[in-house]
């Protein structure tokens, strides 16, 4: 790490962008596609105490990807080397606003979590650092467009990696809103809009960070040396762009092999996601939790639930997605590798919080397919669907709300309070199941829809519930 002046500005130095963004810059320099370098600052104050390790150790980390690829267990380390700079803008916060000077500088990449990305009321302090991450983006170009007199060819291009729907067009709401909240002139704010580009992107990979204790030490001990900042990810990448595809020049990703994309519309990208994987985990879920698993791998070594989550994705929701159903397939079967890498232990009761949520955005959708058109939503999507009202048959106890497994076990449902109320009271009604689930399935606070109109489905639900109830016995 020397210092020197970056082309790209990073905001964010935790664990996936340095598994992610970091390591695809490390492999296009490795290959001679690139030249450039890394300047990265966190976006919270809390960060600080990872700014200062990844700057002892001269901005270098080391990166371990392990998972199955092909079927075959792999595991390849990496010391990365992508930063020039690394520093803490809240101590030097002048030294933050001077990369707005860098004629060189191009892009900025962040990654601040979805909580991040969102405009805060602030007040414009000169000497003081902005706390928010959209204020500090704003207070960058509005240095860029006094140094360079607004220049049309310095504007910059950000590539935001935080998880929410066109994360791009938000970051440039919010930098026009602190814009206008802080009087500055109107002729910036167009420069902004004209100039400056917000890209939208989706990116996937599981990065676990930090390994257990006992694991750390047998590489350092194998390595012969520790490392602090040491992060584990999966084989499994992928990073969708929208915007044109030769902005490669800038940003030769895929000329380094690595799986990105950059494509017209988010959409096929973010749909197949939604509804394959997290689908796919929201199917599985409630039905493992209330048959006593644990985790994900755990369910998906067991033929029977294996045999079951493929089969419904296969023939039931590839079928109600608009693509290409080879496409969706192999997308399919990259996602079961994920699921069985042995090297990560992925909570199903993590996954459950907020399934109410979920299973709207998710499943019903996969659902409505069939139940709009006449016909019956098939089997797998029905038993999911059982399951997770039988997951969330809810109990309230001392302010909190209880549900049981098929076994007897307790647990605490994580989710919507006012939501998991209408379910408990629900169940606290004293009449049959079937009438207590009709409401529910009418019920459009909890789904957004009435279901209870669709062809022959709440009677398929009394039935697998039945089915369940009698494992139960």
């Amino acid at each position: 790490m020397n210092g020197s002046a970056a082309n790209i500005l990073q905001i964010g130095e935790g664990n996936f962008l340095r598994g992610f963004a970091d390591w695809m810059i490390h492999t296009c320099r490795k290959q001679g596609l690139f030249a450039g370098s890394i300047a990265v600052t966190q976006p919270r104050p809390a960060g600080q105490k990872k700014i200062a390790q990844l700057a002892a150790q001269d901005g270098l980390y080391t990166l371990v990807v392990r998972g199955l690829e092909n079927g075959e267990r792999v595991e390849r380390r990496e010391v990365i080397k992508a930063f020039s700079q690394v520093f803490d803008p809240y101590a030097e916060w002048g030294r933050f606003l001077a990369l707005a000077d860098n004629p060189e500088l191009e892009l900025v990449i962040s990654n601040t979590t979805e909580a991040g990305l969102a405009y805060r009321p602030e007040p414009l302090a000169d000497e003081t650092p902005t706390l928010s991450f959209p204020g500090k983006v704003a207070r960058l170009l509005y240095r860029r467009y006094e140094t360079f007199g607004g220049a049309p060819d310095k504007g910059l291009i950000f590539l935001p990696c935080e998880l929410i729907d066109r994360n791009g067009d938000t970051l440039r709401e919010c930098v026009l809103r602190y814009a206008a909240d802080w009087q500055l002139p109107e002729a910036f704010a167009n420069w902004v809009r004209a100039h400056n580009r917000f890209l939208n992107s989706l990116v996937d990979r599981i990065v676990t960070g930090y390994p257990d204790d006992e694991q750390a030490e047998a590489w350092f001990a194998e390595w012969g040396y520790r490392d602090e900042m040491l992060t584990a990810c999966e084989p499994y990448h992928l990073w969708a762009i929208e915007a044109e595809p030769e902005l490669e020049r800038l940003l030769p990703l895929r000329a380094a092999g690595l799986n990105v994309h950059w494509v017209d519309d988010l959409t096929p990208f973010q749909l197949r996601k939604v509804r394959l994987l997290n689908g796919a985990h929201t199917l599985m879920t409630p039905l493992g939790l209330l048959h006593g698993l644990e985790h994900v791998r755990e369910l998906m070594e067991q033929p029977a639930w294996s045999e079951f989550v493929r089969r419904t994705v296969e023939e039931e929701i590839i079928p109600s997605l608009p693509y290409p159903e080879p496409d969706m397939r192999a997308y399919a079967e990259a996602v079961y590798e994920r699921y069985l890498n042995p090297f990560i232990r992925h909570r199903l009761y993590d996954i459950a919080m907020n399934s109410l949520s979920k299973v709207r955005a998710r499943l019903l959708p996969s659902m409505a397919h069939y139940a709009e058109r006449g016909v019956q939503v098939p089997d797998g999507l029905v038993k999911g669907f059982a399951g997770l009202l039988r997951y969330y048959r809810a109990e309230e106890r001392d302010g909190k709300f209880v549900g049981r497994t098929l076994a007897g076990s307790e647990y605490e449902l994580r989710d919507d309070a006012g939501l998991l109320a209408v379910l408990a009271a629900a169940w606290s009604e004293r009449q049959p199941v079937e009438k207590t689930l009709s409401t529910l399935l009418a019920d459009t606070a909890l789904w957004g829809r009435d279901l209870s109109g669709w062809p022959g489905f709440t009677e398929r639900v009394l039935h697998y519930w039945n089915e369940l109830e009698r494992l139960n016995a």
